[in-house]
């Protein structure tokens, strides 16, 4: 029991440290079974200290679980930032290309910038992405279907996810609730961390747009490591350190 005690505080050490522990590291650094871990991390949600996610915990106090605005909300919170990473993001959109464009606020600009172009074929599940693009006559819409959830207006579930089987595209623009390096890219609702990364899969080349507010936020879900994103556009807020660490993973940073 003196061994269980004091693996649990030093995985709590590890929660406050980092802001995550995974299963399979805390097995081989330990020396027990996923098991046994799993039953310490059980044990730390049951007393708040962390929650747990696939593949292990994030630390309580980083969780930004209850705290997603509402679309109305998010719509007017660091607005002149998400104008310029919307227009700079459009301007990567060539003539005959086909893109997804994932739902969120800041997607929402690049859709506000895209030239209405005949060649443009624009993929997304979000309402008002439609709503921006729809007065684009020349621009091709496809509109992925499914369960329509009111608290950002997009749709989600199995049915939006089969669309996308017959499809295949140049990019996809993937909005951002949460970046860390260590976490990657998350976000707080777990259908849609599901979607995106079907999105990804039928992506030639991944492209996250995000505010620096995000910056060094973790979310319950994880989409993806950062290392799967091929380009990260954000604004001159973002930290120096998470940038250049990010450049090291292999994404190209763009500066909007």
């Amino acid at each position: 029991m003196r061994d269980t005690s004091r693996r649990r505080q030093e995985i709590i050490g590890m929660l406050q440290d980092q802001g995550s522990v995974q299963v399979h590291s805390l097995s081989e650094q330990f020396q027990v079974s996923t098991q046994t871990i799993r039953k310490d991390l059980a044990f730390l949600e049951a007393r708040g200290v962390s929650v747990r996610c696939y593949g292990g915990a994030v630390a309580a106090g980083v969780i930004g679980v209850a705290d997603e605005d509402p679309v109305d909300t998010k719509r007017v919170l660091h607005m002149s930032e998400k104008e310029r990473i919307g227009r700079l993001a459009a301007s990567m959109v060539k003539p005959g290309e086909a893109i997804i464009l994932d739902s969120g606020t800041t997607t929402a600009q690049i859709a506000r910038f895209l030239p209405d172009d005949t060649d443009i074929v624009v993929v997304t599940n979000d309402a008002d992405i439609l709503g921006q693009l729809v007065h684009k006559k020349n621009i091709e819409i496809v509109l992925l279907g499914g369960r329509l959830r009111r608290k950002n207006m997009a749709f989600y579930g199995g049915q939006t996810e089969a669309a996308l089987d017959s499809l295949q595209v140049d990019r996809l623009f993937l909005g951002v609730d949460g970046i860390d390096l260590q976490r990657g890219i998350t976000t707080h609702f777990e259908a849609e961390a599901a979607l995106n990364r079907k999105m990804a899969s039928v992506a030639r080349e991944v492209v996250a747009v995000t505010d620096s507010s995000k910056f060094g936020r973790t979310c319950l879900h994880r989409i993806m490591g950062l290392e799967e994103v091929n380009v990260l556009i954000t604004d001159a807020g973002a930290p120096e350190d998470s940038l250049d660490q990010a450049s090291k993973l292999g994404c190209q940073i763009r500066i909007a």
